[in-house]
């Protein structure tokens, strides 16, 4: 977003939010891959299992819950960029577990 000091503020403010609606329809129209995401939540589920396995009861609660919260965050930070449904889900579960592909 370029900022031209010699433009009236209503159009500038015009341009900026027609450049916001620009960018959330590719961001909406983008289609979500979610095979590193899948990856990632394997490795949280294997995890899980293993801190339980054992009776790691303590880790098993930090875990799930730092990841439960991360979730929430994200589904959250969706609903206010205006996601709905299905999209905003996927787009949360990318963001928490799409970590999963730089492994």
């Amino acid at each position: 977003m370029y900022v031209d000091e010699n433009q009236p503020r209503t159009v500038r403010e015009e341009r900026f939010a027609a450049e916001r609606a620009a960018r959330r329809a590719r961001r909406k129209a983008a289609r979500l891959d979610s095979r590193d995401a899948h990856l990632g939540a394997a490795i949280v589920v294997v995890t899980l299992v293993l801190l339980g396995w054992f009776g790691q009861w303590v880790a098993l609660a930090v875990v799930s819950g730092v990841f439960l919260l991360w979730f929430a965050a994200a589904l959250a930070w969706m609903y206010a960029d205006g996601d709905r449904g299905r999209h905003a889900l996927q787009r949360a579960y990318n963001l928490t577990f799409g970590w999963g592909g730089g492994l």
